[in-house]
């Protein structure tokens, strides 16, 4: 919705993390704004920055997807790890996946 869009981007403006990150989810998903993968990637980004962990595995899936940005499994493992410290669970799935596979880690079956 585009009122709600809007509401997000003033908070985003303001740097609060999680209003970045749902401005990137609405660019993500073309929700009240044109749909554009590169401007959902930045906002996650200024999320991810400021350690917001949802920020940090959204991010890491645009780097392994390639979705906004050069696809890029080292950063997306980076991401990935900093979202595990935080106790997040998706991004813990995804880690042990790239662990068994050795995608921008390396290949650590014990990991």
């Amino acid at each position: 919705d585009v009122q709600a869009a809007s509401w997000h981007r003033l908070a985003a403006d303001q740097g609060h993390a999680k209003a970045q990150l749902m401005l990137g989810g609405l660019y993500e998903s073309g929700c009240g704004v044109a749909r554009d993968d590169a401007e959902a990637a930045r906002w996650f980004q200024l999320s991810a920055d400021q350690g917001h962990a949802a920020a940090q595995y959204m991010l890491g899936g645009c780097y392994a997807s390639g979705r906004g940005v050069s696809q890029d499994n080292v950063h997306a493992a980076r991401w990935h790890r900093l979202a595990v410290d935080q106790g997040f669970a998706a991004s813990q799935h995804v880690l042990g996946l790239f662990y068994g596979g050795g995608h921008g880690v390396a290949q650590d079956d014990a990991e």
